[in-house]
C-alpha cells in the first residue's frame, strides 16, 4: 500500500541530573563538591534514505522515542548521553509541526539530515557551583526536560513532469510505453490509486523523470475525488503535460476539460497553474469520425495562446517521440531547482531557557531563619536594585513566578520568619 502521509509523536531524551556529593577521602579534612554533570539526553534525526519511496514505515507505528541521559555520579563522573534516534524517510518529505501546520523542516535537495527534537541538555554538577562566597554548595541543576511533539509527514514526489488529466485519459499508459514505471492499468475509472513515477530515457540529450498522478475531477481541490489526495506531488514539478482524450471516448468534451483541471490546480495552489505546459491529445487512434478533426479544434483553441498540442496515441506509440523530445527541450530551459519548502517551525524555541538551581533550606543555626542559595538567585541580586521600590517588587515577582515562595511554604516558613539570601536577610510575611 502507497503512504504519502503519516503523523506521528517523537520525543527527545531527557537530561541527566547534575549530581550533589562532596570529597569524602582519608586525610581529607573538608573535601570540596565533586559531584559530575548529567548526560545529554537523545536527539530525535530525520534522515534521507535513498532506497525509499513511501512512508508505510510510520503505518502502524506512531510513536518515537530518544534515550534519556544518565544523571552524574560522585567524584565527577559524568551521565551517559542518551542514544538518538534516527528515522529515515524517503527524498521529498515534508516535516510539519501537527498543531500550528507550519513546516519544519523539507527533507529534499541538499537537506539529507536535519535534528528535529534536540535532547535535554545534562545538568550541571555542584562542582560547578563553588564560588569564594558559596564554597560548598548543595544544589545541582537539573537536566533539561524531555520535549514531546506530534509531526505530520508528507511526501511530495520530486519529478521533472507531471502528468495531469481526467481519468481514463491514458496517462497510466502513457508512463507505461515511455518510461520504466510499471503502474497497473484497466478500462475503468481511477485505476491509478497511487502516483507512479518513471524514467524517460531519450537517446542522445539524456532523459528526465515523469510522474503520473492519478485522475482528477471537477471539485478535486475541494476534496472531490481521489486525485486530490495526490495534488501535493505536482508541486514540486518543472512542467506539465495535460493529456486530453482527443476522441472523447467518455463523452467529454476535452477543451472544458482542460479548463476544468486548470481550474483545479489554481484552487490548490495558483502556483501549479503558472507550470509551463503542453497538452497531449491522446487515443488519435481512437477518433472514427472522418468528417471532424478534434485535433485541429484543441489546436485552434490553445497553441494561439502559446501551448503547444501534440496528437498522440499512448497505445501505438504515434507521436509520442515528437511529444518527448519537445518536452526534453523546454526542460533544459527551466532551470533545475527542486522547490524546497522554507522552515516556518523552529522547536529549539520551546526549550526552557532558565533552569538555573536553587535550594531552600531551613537553617541549622538560627532559629525560624530558611535560606536560599543558588545560581539563580545569585544572578538576580546581582543586577536587581532592591533599595528602590520598583527592583523590591521585582524582585518579589521573581520569588513566585521562580516557585521559590512556594518552595518556603512547603519548607514550613511562617509570617515573621527570616529569610537569607547571600548576605541579604528578609522578613516574610504572606
Amino acid at each position: 500500500m502507497f503512504a504519502d502521509r503519516a503523523k506521528i509523536i517523537i520525543k527527545s531524551g531527557k537530561g541527566g541530573d547534575g549530581h550533589v556529593s562532596f570529597r569524602r577521602e582519608k586525610y581529607v579534612a573538608a573535601g570540596g563538591p565533586d559531584g559530575g554533570d548529567g548526560g545529554n539526553g537523545g536527539s530525535v534525526i530525520f534522515e534521507v534514505d535513498p532506497g525509499m519511496n513511501t512512508l508505510s514505515d510510520y503505518r502502524y507505528r506512531h510513536k518515537f522515542s530518544a534515550g534519556n541521559g544518565q544523571d552524574g555520579e560522585k567524584r565527577r563522573c559524568h551521565g551517559k548521553a542518551g542514544e538518538d534516534i534516527i528515522l529515515k524517510v524517503p527524498e521529498g518529505t515534508v516535516i510539519y509541526d501537527a498543531a500550528s501546520g507550519k513546516v519544519i523542516a523539507d527533507m529534499s535537495g541538499e537537506n539529507r539530515r536535519t535534528t528535529v527534537l534536540r535532547g535535554g541538555r545534562g545538568g550541571k554538577g555542584n562542582m560547578n557551583f563553588a564560588t569564594p562566597t558559596m564554597q560548598v554548595p548543595k544544589y545541582a541543576q537539573p537536566g533539561q526536560p524531555a520535549r514531546e511533539l506530534e509531526i505530520r509527514m508528507e511526501l511530495k514526489l520530486i519529478a521533472d513532469v507531471g502528468l495531469v488529466g481526467f481519468p481514463s485519459v491514458g496517462k497510466s499508459t502513457l508512463l507505461s510505453r515511455v518510461s520504466n514505471a510499471d503502474p497497473k492499468i484497466a478500462a475503468y475509472h481511477f485505476t491509478t490509486l497511487v502516483p507512479n513515477l518513471g524514467v524517460v530515457d531519450l537517446e542522445g540529450c539524456g532523459g528526465f523523470v515523469i510522474a503520473d498522478i492519478p485522475g482528477l475531477i471537477e471539485g478535486a481541490s475541494e476534496g472531490a475525488g481521489l486525485g486530490y489526495e495526490f495534488l501535493r506531488h505536482i508541486e514540486r514539478t518543472r512542467m506539465i503535460i495535460h493529456i486530453l482524450d482527443a476522441a472523447s471516448t467518455e463523452g467529454r468534451d476535452p477543451i472544458e476539460d482542460y479548463y476544468q483541471i486548470n481550474t483545479e490546480l489554481e484552487k490548490y495552489n495558483a502556483d501549479l497553474s503558472r507550470l509551463p505546459q503542453v497538452i497531449a491529445a491522446n487515443k488519435i487512434d481512437a477518433i472514427w469520425d472522418e468528417t471532424t478533426d478534434p485535433v485541429a479544434r484543441i489546436r485552434a483553441e490553445f497553441e494561439p495562446k502559446g501551448i503547444k498540442v501534440f496528437p498522440i496515441s499512448a497505445v501505438s506509440g504515434q507521436g509520442v517521440r515528437e511529444l518527448l523530445y519537445y518536452v526534453k527541450e523546454q526542460l533544459d530551459q527551466i532551470p533545475k531547482e527542486t522547490k524546497v519548502f522554507e522552515s516556518e517551525f523552529d522547536p529549539e524555541l520551546m526549550i526552557p531557557q532558565d533552569d538555573l538551581p536553587y535550594t531552600v533550606e531551613k537553617s541549622e543555626d538560627e532559629a525560624d531563619t530558611y535560606i536560599v542559595e543558588g545560581p539563580k538567585i545569585e544572578k538576580m541580586l546581582g543586577y536587581t536594585n532592591l533599595d528602590s521600590e520598583k527592583g523590591f517588587a521585582f524582585f518579589q515577582k521573581f520569588l513566585k513566578d521562580a516557585g521559590i515562595l512556594d518552595e518556603l511554604e512547603k519548607a514550613g516558613i511562617r509570617d515573621g520568619d527570616t529569610v537569607r539570601m547571600y548576605g541579604h536577610s528578609f522578613d516574610y510575611y504572606k
